[in-house]
């Protein structure tokens, strides 16, 4: 019961500093939460919790804050995430189903979460290692110039141009597009380098000299370009709490800056339906000691196609921001699962 109610305390404080920003003291505490014990108890249980390192004094005679340790137990301790109303929810969707390419999913979902949480989103693309073949299109643009488009099941498109030794007309162009589809429509792009290079061997001898050509720019394609992986909004969020970041600002934004560090933030999110909070040093990124990332996967199964967060300060509504990330994650899914 003791254990209990020092969690409900710090639960309180917590609640009380993201909200004020302010060190909280045990008057307040006592008058603002049904914590059912007086003043002189609430203060006793902050001194052992300030013991055990879950709170801090920031100067003498104030309230005390949360600190890294407090905020971790605090997210542990959730009973559950914060559901949506059903107003929220029908937004989300409405907004996210106006999309109309992939392009356009990710860069809306981005703007969302950075619109919903107020802290900075990050969108990583679907990882093409865990995307399949939906489609492959050769288009003839001159004898001996072919467009090959590779369209992913996460709605990734990929267009490179061909040239051939020899001259193809439309009806072998339809027999090069009927050998890749065969081959490879349903395979995961990550699996598919061995039907890739065998499809020349397959062919009739006029066709293998273009379709090994293509094989070729097809495995190209089938290596990322971490450039293109991630999006990110609302960076200018973070001077609404330049007060919790205090000379970090700069070197936060700068960090910010790298695609590196992004993945290392996101892309670790391997599972659906799972949210992930690091908070201060967990982001193992020292210049993001001072911030916490929520983060989760999203994609049709319990594998991620890509992850999506938010990166913001340690003083923020847990509860809220897990669940802003993972419904707009769940739709993410939805949407690049649908046919």
């Amino acid at each position: 019961m003791l254990e209990d109610r020092r969690l409900e305390v710090l639960r309180a404080i917590v609640e009380d500093f993201v909200l004020s920003n302010e060190p909280v003291g045990s008057k307040a505490l006592a008058e603002r939460h049904s914590l059912g014990v007086s003043p002189a108890t609430v203060r006793n249980d902050m001194s052992a919790l300030e013991e055990e390192g879950y709170i801090t004094q920031p100067h003498t005679s104030a309230g005390r804050i949360p600190t890294d340790k407090g905020y971790r137990l605090f997210v542990d301790r959730l009973s559950g995430v914060k559901p949506l109303s059903r107003a929220e929810r029908r937004a989300i969707q409405s907004f996210l189903e106006g999309a109309v390419d992939l392009d356009d999913v990710v860069h809306r979902s981005v703007r969302l979460l950075a619109q919903l949480t107020r802290q900075v989103a990050v969108v990583q693309y679907p990882s093409l290692s865990s995307s399949s073949f939906r489609h492959i299109e050769v288009v003839t643009l001159s004898p001996r110039r072919l467009l090959l488009v590779i369209i992913t099941d996460t709605g990734r498109v990929e267009q490179r141009i061909v040239d051939s030794l020899t001259p193809v007309d439309d009806e072998m162009a339809a027999e090069l597009r009927s050998a890749l589809n065969c081959a490879l429509t349903g395979q995961r792009l990550a699996e598919a380098s061995e039907a890739v290079a065998a499809l020349p061997d397959q062919a009739r001898p006029e066709l293998r000299p273009c379709l090994a050509a293509m094989a070729g720019i097809a495995l190209e394609a089938l290596v990322e370009r971490p450039e293109e992986r991630i999006a990110m909004a609302g960076t200018a969020n973070l001077t609404r709490a330049t007060v919790d970041f205090a000379d970090s600002l700069r070197s936060i934004l700068e960090a910010l800056e790298e695609q590196v560090v992004l993945m290392k933030l996101i892309g670790s999110a391997r599972e659906t339906g799972t949210v992930t909070v690091r908070i201060g040093r967990e982001t193992d990124v020292d210049a993001l000691r001072s911030t916490a990332v929520v983060a989760t996967g999203y994609g049709r199964g319990p594998f991620a196609l890509g992850g999506m967060g938010v990166v913001g300060p340690m003083r923020m509504d847990y509860p809220w921001t897990m669940a802003a990330v993972r419904a707009v994650a769940k739709y993410v899914g939805e949407l690049l699962g649908a046919d």
